[in-house]
This record gives structure tokens, sequence and C-alpha cells, in this order.
């Protein structure tokens, strides 16, 4: 199984960005994917979950940035608008083959499958 973030890139502050979670490999159909991100220097941080159609978002991005499964592609996309310059890092998608509690999507430990980072860049 991977995952293949892809979707980041260059834009100025108030742009936006579509983001893109691809699943490869055997049959895989994860009820847990979420998006995370880091920044340099820091710690990596919980973005949202898309958990079986129920979604949640770290406070940062609520109202910004939505979460959404496409069926036809077989991936889970991240809408980013109104994109700050503090947004500016590799973002990170993760799955799990179950469902994960709302109050622990937030810890990286609670996902199995991890793709490669995209990198997103914020100009002001």
């Amino acid at each position: 199984v991977q995952l293949q973030a892809s979707g980041g890139g260059l834009v100025q502050a108030g742009d936006s960005l579509r983001l893109s979670c691809a699943t490869s490999g055997r049959t895989f159909n994860p009820n847990a994917v979420g998006w995370f991100r880091q920044a340099p220097g820091k710690e990596r941080e919980f973005v949202a979950i898309w958990n079986a159609r129920i979604t949640y978002y770290a406070d940062f991005v609520t109202g910004r940035f939505t979460i959404s499964r496409d069926n036809a592609k077989n991936t889970v996309d991240l809408q980013m608008n109104s994109l700050r310059p503090e947004d500016t890092a590799a973002y990170y998608c993760a799955a799990n083959q179950n469902r994960i509690a709302s109050r622990s999507a937030r810890s990286a430990h609670m996902y199995g499958y991890w793709g490669q980072g995209t990198q997103v860049t914020v100009s002001s």
C-alpha cells in the first residue's frame, strides 16, 4: 500500500490550492485519511481528517480548508482557500484501515500508512 500526495506549489497569500491523496497497491479502502503538515523547525501537526464521511479539522484551518473524498478518483482531497504565509509547510497524507475517533485524530501514531510530503509555499 502506498499513499501519494500531490498538488502542492508556490502561491500568494489569499490564493487556493487543492491537495490530493491517492492510494495504490493492493486493494485498500481506508476508513480514515488525514492530512498533517510540518514546517521547517517545527513539529508535525494535524490539519484535517476524513473519517468515513465524518470530518474534523484543526482550529487554525476551520472555515478555510475542506477535506473530502472523490470516489471517482479514489482520492481524499484537501481544498485550501485563503492561504496564509503561516500555512507554508510540507503536507503529508496518512491513512488507516479503521476509523479513528476524533479525539485521537491528532495523534500520528494512529495512522498505519503515510505518504511522502508535498510542499506548499505561500508568499506574502
